[in-house]
């Protein structure tokens, strides 16, 4: 077992200390959280050690877990690298792109396992779809959300947005050649509402629209690649793959004939919607960091992963403000 604690006991803190005390391959030693309130309502409901000091916690454990504000989040896991713990860190993984060099050049010097908790790549939906995806040339990304103050003080991309910028970094296999933005603050000092497209040297587009202020949550992805469509809802968990092929080509059950004339082989469109399992993502993501540990391979989303989405991030925001300035 390894011995792990906690930093932050919020509504995502607390999240994560009931996954941890499910998971049998840690030992949850305990939490730092300087909120009383939040300290008193943990202890209660878990039974588990509030620690008064942070390195003191951090002295007894092998993983550090921070679920902290993301203006902490250096502070924290700098402290944890530098006594040399393996880290899980909540995304966005730091306040900074130089705040994230830093932490790369720590964790190095560090020689540990350090994950960034983009939870959506464990999301049972995208782990289902994942052996579907063949070069994507188009993809469209809807992250709506009902408002909750919870979260205003950073823009909806840093927010909501990054989600979708990891998961499309994760499949599309190439650099970057454009991006353009655009949003628009409506109830907060920064974006509500942002749209980005990125374009890739590969040829592929994304299309990512992020929103904290609808009339309905939605989290839906939809990939688009030759010969197929590849639909995942991240909220209700599901997958449709519709894919086209040369009729006759496999059982035919649930599919339809496209006939496209004389001297053109028919084709023939098939819909399938792949079994899901039913688990925690977040679990699941905490599980998948020990296995990496104790195995000694790269962490499903490293460092790097969340230093890349960061950057992305940041330069759709700066799109959004150089057009803002060009509007003024």
């Amino acid at each position: 077992m390894l011995k792990i604690g906690v930093l932050g006991a919020g509504h995502l803190g607390k999240i994560h200390i009931r996954c941890i005390k499910e998971i049998d391959k840690y030992d949850l030693i305990g939490f730092f959280d300087p909120d009383d309130t939040n300290s008193a309502l943990a202890e209660k409901e878990f039974g588990i050690k509030r620690w008064k000091a942070i390195d003191e916690l951090i002295d007894a454990v092998d993983v550090v877990d921070i679920v902290t504000p993301t203006i902490s989040h250096f502070e924290c896991a700098s402290r944890a690298l530098k006594k040399c713990r393996h880290v899980f860190i909540e995304k966005p993984i730091v306040t900074s792109l130089e705040e994230a060099r830093e932490l790369i050049k720590i964790a190095g010097e560090a020689n540990v396992k350090v994950q960034v908790g983009h939870v959506e790549r464990f999301n049972p939906a995208f782990l289902a779809a994942e052996p579907y995806f063949n070069r994507p040339m188009f993809i469209e990304t809807h992250r709506l959300s009902m408002f909750n103050p919870r979260g205003t003080d950073v823009p909806v991309i840093l927010d909501l947005m990054i989600h979708d910028i990891d998961i499309v970094l994760s499949v599309v296999k190439s650099n970057i050649r454009k991006i353009s933005a655009s949003g628009v603050a409506v109830v907060s000092d920064s974006p509500d509402i942002a749209n980005a497209r990125i374009e890739f040297n590969n040829g592929c587009v994304a299309n990512l629209t992020a929103s904290r202020i609808s009339l309905k949550n939605m989290r839906k992805s939809r990939f688009f690649q030759r010969d197929a469509y590849i639909s995942v809802d991240f909220l209700k968990k599901e997958l449709e793959v519709v894919r086209i092929q040369d009729a006759g080509q496999q059982d035919a059950s649930g599919a339809f004939v496209l006939d496209f004339g004389p001297g053109k082989d028919p084709k023939q469109i098939s819909f399938d919607k792949p079994p899901i399992q039913s688990t925690n993502a977040i679990k699941t993501e905490l599980e998948s960091f020990y296995f990496s540990i104790i195995n000694n391979t790269l962490p499903s989303v490293t460092i790097i992963d969340g230093y890349s989405a960061l950057e992305v991030a940041y330069k759709i925001i700066s799109k959004i403000q150089q057009n803002s300035a060009n509007i003024l």
